[in-house]
């Protein structure tokens, strides 16, 4: 069967290929779409392979909440370079992948690479991408949460995310709390939260400081429970200054509007992930090379 610029096209539609990619598969799969189809999947599955071992540390950060708002998902979807998460194609994947969080309720990342993608599951779905893009991407994980109050949810950028779950005050004051996460990444909501080998570590942290100044016995204990105090208000919700008015802190802010937090998630596109560092050059050779 000849193969015809029409048949091209509609293969690169379906599959984000390359017009001598798509040419090439029809060629030696004799005109058989769907056979085409598979070869290339398996040669985007060959790139997937190649590129995983990539360190992909840029990306989005993709929300999507239920209709009536109370129950919302984040999911991090990583690529290797800034402007891929830019790129419509790779944003629209991990909207796309956000939503089926939501909907399908996976128990994990596994279980959400088998949801289904207009027909393909994620994991197809993703390796055509990285066949299309040329870059490693990967799910990488996703936070769930719901609510019986309001749920403020913010995402800064593309890049940091966050879910708060706000008992009382209205969608104002939660959007608020969200951004001031966003801003200010506290590790707990309250004092009362924050585990005791973390305060016992940092508390002879404080006590050597301050037995290094020689002062008395006495002093050093006010010094060290005074120092503590602002330690555990600094890392805590309740007890940081309130990003919109540095003179209130967060715990008074919801005194205020007879509020609560009762829980956030908070997420930075590639936190803990060791990037490589490289130099231009070295990205120009890549790329001549696609490597």
């Amino acid at each position: 069967m000849a193969v015809t610029a029409a048949m091209v096209k509609e293969l690169r539609d379906r599959t984000g290929a390359g017009m001598m990619e798509c040419k090439k598969a029809l060629v030696e799969t004799g005109g058989d779409m769907e056979a085409a189809v598979e070869h290339l999947r398996k040669s985007g599955l060959a790139q997937a392979d190649k590129k995983a071992s990539r360190v992909a540390a840029e990306g989005k950060i993709a929300l999507s909440v239920s209709e009536d708002g109370k129950q919302a998902v984040m999911v991090e979807v990583n690529c290797e370079t800034d402007f891929v998460a830019k790129d419509s194609g790779f944003l629209a994947f991990a909207n796309a992948v956000a939503a089926n969080a939501l909907s399908d309720n996976p128990a994990d990342v596994d279980a959400l690479m088998n949801t289904s993608i207009d027909g393909d599951t994620v994991e197809l779905a993703r390796q055509a991408l990285i066949s299309k893009i040329g870059e490693n991407i990967q799910v990488r994980r996703f936070v769930r949460a719901s609510t019986d109050g309001t749920l403020g949810t913010y995402v800064h950028g593309g890049k940091i995310g966050v879910l708060v779950n706000l008992a009382g005050g209205d969608e104002t004051l939660a959007r608020d709390l969200a951004m001031h996460v966003a801003a200010m990444n506290p590790e707990f909501v309250s004092a009362e939260d924050v585990p005791e080998d973390i305060i016992a570590r940092e508390k002879g942290i404080l006590i050597a400081q301050a037995e290094s100044s020689g002062k008395p016995p006495e002093i050093i204990e006010k010094m060290v429970t005074g120092r503590l105090r602002k330690h555990l208000a600094g890392i805590t919700l309740l007890g940081q200054p309130f990003v919109k008015d540095g003179d209130l802190t967060v715990g008074k802010l919801l005194d205020q509007n007879s509020a609560r937090v009762d829980g956030f998630n908070r997420l930075a596109v590639g936190e803990g992930i060791e990037k490589k560092e490289e130099s231009f050059a070295d990205e120009v050779m890549q790329q001549v090379t696609g490597g």
